[in-house]
């Protein structure tokens, strides 16, 4: 079995420094309630008792976590010699190449990883990784069903930005990891978003003319799952709509 060696019981070393801090948090105590700090000041110790009680304290603390850490060894030997002598080799030899620290307390949650069924003792996770299968949706009934929202943004900037929101989206229709980003375009590209601070909304020329969505969607998605965007989308916006996908890098416009 793999030990760590516990560091012997060591008497407590009184430095300058540590009577400084101890000073310090007691002025802290005092000028966090200062109309009670002559009070709090009457029930504070000097730092000589303060010295005197951690050199008590301090060697009878370490004693304990000493004693805590020995308890747990005897309790996890308990442990592995419960086990027959073919399954205590395995967990014998299992201990000794798995990553976690040498500690009684790690041994003891192994174990009862083991005896729950989280850890295959003969296929340990740090040595065989659980294949991951993705998330697939191939017949969704909706577009929330299909795609999470991981992104929102405003286009243009200003308090008084209407509908230029930017959002994306993903998602997995048939084996490929889908990105969309929708995004709020003008018909007239004279036109802007923004409003000036010193002009009216009704003498502006925003959005006039009107808008359109632009969905764009990574460039490997298959023409089966585009259609399927299409639709989806068309269910949930009542807006105009374009789906397309992104160029690739290299590319000129998407197609």
């Amino acid at each position: 079995m793999r030990f760590k060696r516990w560091p012997r019981v060591e008497a407590y070393v009184d430095t300058s420094r540590k009577r400084a801090a101890f000073h310090r948090s007691q002025k802290a105590k005092r000028n966090k309630f200062p109309l009670l700090a002559p009070l709090i000041a009457e029930e504070q110790h000097d730092v000589d008792t303060e010295m005197a009680r951690r050199a008590d304290w301090w060697p009878k603390a370490q004693q304990e976590g000493r004693d805590r850490r020995a308890a747990n060894w005897r309790r996890a030997r308990a442990r592995l010699f419960a086990h027959g002598d073919n399954m205590r080799g395995l967990l014998r030899q299992l201990w000794r190449e798995c990553p976690y620290p040498a500690d009684p307390a790690c041994l003891l949650d192994l174990f009862h990883q083991i005896d729950v069924g989280r850890v295959d003792p003969e296929r340990p996770p740090w040595k065989f990784h659980r294949e991951l299968t993705p998330r697939i949706t191939p017949n969704p009934e909706n577009w929330n069903a299909a795609f999470r929202q991981i992104g929102h943004a405003k286009v243009g900037g200003g308090p008084k930005t209407i509908g230029a929101d930017k959002f994306t989206f993903i998602g997995n229709l048939s084996g490929e990891l889908l990105f969309i980003t929708s995004q709020v375009r003008l018909v007239e590209p004279n036109e802007s978003f923004y409003t000036p601070s010193n002009m009216r909304l009704r003498d502006s020329f925003v959005g006039r003319s009107g808008h359109y969505v632009v969905l764009e969607v990574s460039p490997s998605c298959s023409d089966e799952d585009l259609v399927t965007i299409e639709r989806l989308a068309r269910e949930a916006d009542k807006r105009s709509l374009i789906v397309t996908r992104k160029p690739r890098p290299g590319q000129g416009a998407a197609s």
